[in-house]
């Protein structure tokens, strides 16, 4: 049925139009129930399945000693003695990509946005039955933080080696490569670390006081360490303490608006937090009007049409920055402009001044779900970036633990040079189905390799599918500004 839209599209477009627009109105009229079923605002992919596979995928990403209820079950235990270089648990956590390797950062900033997630979307996450798997992600990565705090200005921020980790095809059940570790503190200052960990326990914190408030307050106690602007927002987001939101005004010089939102350029995602302040009109606000200012750069930098305009986008209409994990740059842009477009409906503000040109929320919005319905198969190459979701998703994903059979299967270890050299060189699917990550993507031109050793288009990362939890809990329920879900402009 698609396909006969299209045609009617097409024809109208090269000339052969129906002689009578009445006769255009018919066709919608009669066709409509059938192209789009039987609601009209009927949604072109299954948001809330999308959303249940994407927490999922963290599940193949744990760290640690996996609970009995591990719902990835091709995974086992893995790094059970990580930190015992320095006499201290460091068990737990993620491998943030495709390695075996703790990075602190990143996995910060994954629990910020799961947390972010929640805290903005929480009654529809609820509503698809996803809260207690959601609560659990983030608990996975908060009870990790809170062992690698280890001091009042001690923080673990790596475990593992990535010289000898990225030389080394292994499962991480299989691991022998060093774990070395990397901890910031008073003579080694790692304020960006830090601070990203400050705000994933704060936003934590939000997330699971209702259902541990000891816990809750056990996690801002540690976030405590650092105040940094992006930290001391969630900081008092979480605790209403007004230092720290006089520590984000009197220092708001430090930042401005910026085109892109990840997890090591935190600006518009602080501009995105404070204009929920400032929008709405509370005491002391006034002061935080620059951060509105920088949100509307931000989306003013990256939509189409836009005379400021500093991104662009793949021919397929995917937002594309730069080569290697660029998903997550299209996935974090879509979650910050449908949740700044509900702030401002919210405030009874109906459109964004690009210079002279005025932009709807339903402009602004209509290209945030483009980039959520892009990665889920509405591309050229018809194919899904999320593994395990639809008929055609990638099936090479670059992942250590994905690409050599599970040990449940073949408990014989697979060292490093094997696993090269029967593995990650076996041009085959993986024997086990990575579900729900999304993948690098693309390159600039539409087009996707979908091989092992090509990381840049098919390596996942968690720092992707966690902002995507909330687009797909907004998406699921239309929470759209009295939007109808976008039509899937080609056939599945």
């Amino acid at each position: 049925m698609f396909t006969l839209l299209r045609l009617i599209m097409y024809r109208m477009s090269v000339g052969r139009r129906f002689s009578d627009l009445k006769k255009i109105r018919l066709v919608f009229l009669f066709l409509g129930p059938l192209l789009l079923g039987s609601d009209a605002a009927a949604a072109p992919f299954d948001y809330k399945d999308a959303l249940s596979k994407s927490l999922l995928f963290l599940q193949a990403q744990r760290s640690g000693k996996l609970p009995e209820d591990q719902k990835v079950t091709w995974r086992g235990d893995s790094a059970l003695e990580d930190g015992k270089l320095a006499n201290v648990d460091l068990t737990g956590g993620y491998y943030d990509a495709g390695d075996n390797i703790k990075f602190g950062f990143p996995m910060a900033f994954t629990v910020t946005m799961l947390s972010w997630s929640a805290i903005e979307y929480g009654s529809e996450i609820m509503q698809a039955g996803e809260m207690d798997n959601l609560q659990s992600a983030i608990r996975w990565g908060t009870d990790y933080f809170l062992k690698a705090h280890t001091g009042l200005t001690q923080l673990y921020v790596q475990v593992g080696s990535p010289p000898t980790d990225h030389n080394c095809w292994e499962r991480p059940e299989d691991m022998d490569t060093p774990r070395n570790l990397l901890q910031v503190n008073a003579s080694f200052p790692g304020s960006d670390v830090a601070g990203e960990t400050a705000a994933a326990m704060a936003a934590a914190s939000i997330v699971l006081r209702a259902t541990d408030n000891a816990y809750a307050e056990k996690l801002i106690t540690s976030a405590t360490q650092d105040e940094l602007l992006w930290a001391a927002a969630w900081l008092y987001k979480a605790t209403k303490v007004s230092t720290y939101l006089d520590y984000v005004v009197n220092n708001k010089l430090w930042v401005s608006a910026a085109t892109e939102f990840n997890w090591e350029n935190k600006v518009s995602g602080l501009a995105v937090l404070m204009s929920k302040l400032y929008l709405s009109g509370k005491s002391s606000t006034m002061q935080l009007q620059s951060f509105k200012q920088n949100a509307e750069s931000f989306i003013c930098y990256n939509l189409p049409g836009s005379p400021s305009r500093k991104t662009s986008t793949t021919p397929g209409g995917l937002l594309y920055l730069r080569i290697g994990a660029n998903t997550q740059y299209a996935v974090n842009l879509a979650f910050l402009l449908g949740l700044y477009t509900q702030y401002l409906e919210t405030a009874n503000i109906r459109q964004v001044m690009c210079g002279t040109k005025a932009f709807t929320l339903a402009d602004i919005q209509t290209f945030a779900d483009r980039q959520a319905n892009y990665i889920l198969g509405d591309n050229p190459a018809n194919i899904s970036y999320m593994v395990g979701f639809g008929s055609h998703f990638p099936q090479q994903a670059h992942h250590r633990a994905a690409s050599i059979t599970s040990i449940h299967l073949m408990p014989t270890s697979v060292g490093c040079s094997v696993g090269f050299y029967r593995w990650y060189n076996r041009d085959a699917p993986n024997p086990n189905v990575l579900t729900g990550a999304i993948v690098g993507g693309p390159n600039p031109l539409d087009q996707f390799n979908d091989k092992r050793w090509a990381s840049s288009c098919t390596e996942p990362a968690t720092y992707v599918n966690a902002p995507f939890v909330g687009i797909m809990a907004r998406m699921a329920f239309a929470k759209s500004l009295c939007l109808t879900p976008p039509v899937k402009s080609t056939p599945s």
